[in-house]
């Protein structure tokens, strides 16, 4: 079964530091920066622009916006107004360019990335991947093709708790994982539904994809994916799906996932939990993380030296976890030679056929 943790180990990114689970990586500052460009404002994860910004590893050359009406606010804003705005063809000419950031509305994700890779520059491109599996099968072809890397913004990648528990399951800590289930909602407000709505997998599309990404990381493409689409909020002028679950089926687990756009204080219940024959291993909130886990015997990590207790203890990360820094420094390794991609494309694109599935779309 190709999943997450042999990735990281044919890729020689295990094991981790204990130390290192802060997911707070920062760029060696005797490095020349590499020159990044962003392209587009309209997703809604565009301002994570200001991690490349703070980083010793970046140098952000500029911003495309092709919208007239985005450009207008983007130069007003106390972000992007930083920066040189340049047409598509100043910006992908830029001298000794390296990597674009893809940070378009959904519907433009994967034909800006496609123009990217034909530049020959290496890609970091948000989520979810686009409508259309064969576009996406396309663009990570011609990527691999080229050697270059399309890294996807998938922002708990590098949660210290999500580390911690691949570094718990490589060691076998947790036995055979049988069951996995995630959850991850919030409040949609009226105006966001409207626009979340142009696509048919509602809140599994927009917001499931992040824990799919998690659950395909430690058990894989599933067998069969079982959709549970359910409109709550259901009115004439709202068409958003925007209460659901799937079940994906393995031939020795099974796991849910279960988003919603209706959930008050959704944020704090954002759950992963992994449950194998030897523990247990949960984290929430996802983004302020938590980890209580249960081990039928102690359990150590050498270099560490810290005793996990047999029964259940909890786990607590400072500082405080800080989306896409972790990504930013990965990205900047990869690029520049020091270390293969953990998140080969051959792991994207199951989670990319899942994410369809899971939210009605085909795949």
């Amino acid at each position: 079964m190709p999943t997450r943790r042999n990735a990281l180990a044919a890729a020689g990114a295990l094991p981790f530091a204990l130390s290192a689970f802060s997911g707070t990586a920062r760029a060696d500052a005797g490095k020349k920066p590499l020159r990044y460009l962003q392209i587009g404002t309209g997703h809604a994860h565009a301002s994570k622009l200001s991690v490349y910004a703070d980083s010793a590893d970046w140098e952000v050359v500029g911003i495309v916006e092709e919208d007239p009406e985005r450009l207008a606010a983007a130069k007003k804003h106390a972000l992007y107004g930083k920066f040189p705005f340049l047409s598509l063809e100043e910006g992908l000419k830029t001298p000794d360019l390296r990597v674009v950031g893809v940070e378009t509305e959904v519907r433009d994700l994967l034909r800006y990335a496609r123009l990217v890779v034909e530049t020959g520059c290496h890609v970091h491109l948000d989520k979810p991947a686009g409508a259309s599996l064969p576009e996406y099968r396309d663009l990570m072809k011609r990527a691999d093709e080229a050697g270059l890397v399309v890294q996807m913004g998938y922002m708990y990648r590098f949660n210290p708790a999500v580390q911690l528990l691949h570094r718990m399951l490589e060691a076998g800590w947790l036995g055979e994982v049988f069951e996995a289930h995630a959850v991850m909602s919030k409040v949609i407000p009226p105006r966001d539904r409207k626009d979340l709505a142009e696509f048919a997998g509602g809140t599994m599309f927009e917001l499931g994809c992040h824990i799919i990404d998690l659950t395909v990381g430690v058990l894989g493409k599933p067998d069969k994916v079982v959709p549970f689409p359910r409109r709550s909020l259901d009115t004439s002028d709202d068409t958003l799906v925007d209460n659901m679950l799937a079940v994906l089926e393995y031939p020795k687990a099974t796991a849910t996932v279960r988003t919603t756009g209706l959930e008050v204080e959704g944020g704090a219940r954002r759950h992963f939990t992994v449950c194998g024959t030897e523990g247990t291993f949960h984290i929430q909130p996802l983004d302020r993380p938590t980890v209580v886990v249960s081990l039928s015997q102690e359990r150590r990590f050498d270099e560490g030296g810290r005793v996990f207790p047999k029964g259940t203890s909890k786990v607590e990360f400072e500082p405080p976890y800080q989306r896409y820094v972790g990504d930013a420094a990965d990205l900047a390794a990869m690029v520049r030679g020091e270390k293969g991609n953990p998140w080969p494309s051959s792991h994207d694109l199951a989670v990319q056929e899942t994410v369809l599935a899971a939210s009605g779309m085909g795949g």
